[in-house]
């Protein structure tokens, strides 16, 4: 058994102890906080923050920063204005960051632990290139059934795992065949976004990452796998998202807000594997990142667009690519347009049969 870390929905949590973020301190206890540390030069706090920063770009050092943004309300509005996006550094600071794109040019490595036991998966963000890293907790979901649906809720807690939570940041709902699925947010993902008006996609708390933001559920994507009356061949998958670019992100001062217009729709299918004949079973190449065969592995590229930016529409790209590594260890890796909990959610589609696809 492994040892789950959790980003928890008000603190991030690394080693034995805890470090507050934003959302944990109330509101009389932070205004005494400020009047001990908001006093500080912002020349002498500008110089301080660029050099704690510096000294921990990537976890577990990282969490030295994550203590600095908690200690008041005015070092936590320096560090936010100092700290570059997933698509720049290729990791993740603060929980808001898990739905931002990752990078362009490079994905970012990470990898899922599934507990069969609870029907529990947990994310973390690869810290090296071994199989055996610990990584860095990111995210946990669980698979419920909903009458003769299937659904799964996404917690920044991996030991909360309820709708009804302040970690919820959305969830995965199924058909009954499992080959449709929906990906909601909790939060609008642009002004005027409605909120679903199915009885399951009612109003929960989620103020992890923005509490001004009404909490809700959102449709974000869809994923649907083709049906395979022959039985012949891997599976096919076809999935729509809203996808922010990355461009509008960092103009964003407060990503933690919905964005100001509808981001646009991109369209992904899975690559197709070829038949290798000595082998005799179809193949990609995952370059080194899946070891053990299985009708779950993955690669998603974007289907061609004119219309896109160079590298969205091109058919070569691998944007999302997920595969088995052991009983129950599977690779992640993704890139722009996609997010953190975008891909997760997509990853988690794989898990389970489909009747009638395989």
């Amino acid at each position: 058994m492994f040892r789950r870390r959790g980003i928890r929905s008000e603190e991030i949590e690394e080693g034995e102890g805890k470090v507050g973020t934003a959302e944990e301190t109330g509101e009389g206890e932070e205004e005494g906080e400020e009047g001990r540390w908001g006093r500080m030069l912002p020349e002498l706090l500008g110089e301080i923050v660029r050099r704690v920063e510096a000294g921990g770009e990537r976890w577990p050092q990282r969490k030295d920063f994550v203590a600095f943004a908690g200690a008041c309300r005015r070092w936590r509005e320096a560090a936010r204005a100092i700290v570059r996006p997933p698509c720049e550094t290729g990791s993740f600071t603060f929980p808001a960051s898990i739905k931002e794109p990752g990078p362009r040019d490079s994905p970012i490595q990470c990898f899922i632990r599934r507990n069969k036991n609870n029907s529990t998966f947990y994310l973390y963000l690869g810290l090296t290139e071994s199989f055996t890293d610990k990584g860095k907790f990111l995210l946990a979901a669980r698979r419920f059934k909903h009458g003769a649906h299937a659904q799964y809720i996404i917690s920044l807690d991996a030991d909360d795992l309820s709708q009804g939570s302040n970690a919820y940041i959305g969830k995965l709902r199924s058909n009954f065949f499992g080959t449709k699925f929906k990906i909601y947010d909790s939060r609008p993902p642009y002004n005027g976004a409605k909120v679903s008006s199915s009885r399951a996609s009612r109003r929960v708390a989620s103020k992890q990452i923005s509490p001004q933001v009404p909490a809700g559920n959102f449709i974000i994507g869809q994923v649907s796998y083709k049906f395979n009356l022959l039985k012949r061949g891997p599976r096919r998958m076809h999935c729509t998202l809203q996808c922010p670019s990355a461009a509008q992100d960092t103009a964003e001062e407060d990503s933690s807000k919905p964005k100001a217009h509808n981001p646009g729709v991109t369209v992904l299918r899975n690559k197709a594997p070829r038949w290798h004949e000595h082998l005799q079973c179809w193949c990609l190449n995952f370059h080194g990142r899946v070891t053990v065969a299985s009708v779950k592995n993955f690669q998603l590229v974007a289907t061609a667009d004119a219309s896109r930016p160079s590298g969205v529409g091109d058919e070569e790209t691998v944007l999302l690519q997920f595969g088995k590594v052991g009983d129950d260890m599977f690779t992640m890796d993704f890139r722009q347009p996609l997010s953190a909990f975008q891909a997760f959610a997509i990853c988690l589609t794989s898990f389970g049969t489909k009747f009638a696809c395989e």
